[in-house]
């Protein structure tokens, strides 16, 4: 098993992120070797909210330009977790 604190990497705080944050979903990058069970207790420890539940996918990389050469960016792996009602994380300016 990981360090819990090497799988969350960091937030994921866009627009779309924070309307669903309305509903209690949050997003992250995390480790793309981190599972489900790992990413929960990671999100326990760190914030000390219940998690409902955990969702993850594999986000590919797009392909750009560096230069005269082509190459792509690396690929991410992101969790969607959603947490008891009526908790709220601090990163999205909640409680803390």
């Amino acid at each position: 098993m990981h360090k819990l604190s090497n799988i969350l990497i960091r937030p994921v705080v866009t627009e779309k992120s924070s309307i669903i944050g309305a509903d209690n979903i949050y997003s992250f990058i995390v480790s793309k070797s981190a599972n489900k069970h790992s990413i929960k207790l990671a999100i326990k420890k760190f914030y000390s909210v219940d998690v409902v539940s955990v969702n993850t996918t594999i986000v590919k990389g797009k392909v750009k330009r560096f230069g005269k050469s082509i190459g792509s960016r690396s690929d991410t792996k992101k969790a969607m977790i959603k947490i008891k009602d009526g908790q709220t994380l601090p990163i999205w300016g909640g409680e803390e």
